[in-house]
């Protein structure tokens, strides 16, 4: 998700279905509590979560 990768992209990447990778994505999003990826990413970083 930081790479900017879709979810189609990162369900290929790590062999998952896509529609899991989205479950994902949604659960980092609210946990993180950030609207959109690039806030959820900015934000990890922020937080030390992500180098």
């Amino acid at each position: 998700m930081a790479e900017g990768y879709s979810n189609r992209q990162i369900a290929e990447l790590i062999h998952l279905a896509e529609g899991t990778v989205k479950n994902h994505i949604s659960s980092i999003l609210i946990k993180l509590g950030a609207r959109y990826r690039t806030n959820a990413v900015l934000r990890a970083v922020r937080e030390g979560i992500l180098g």
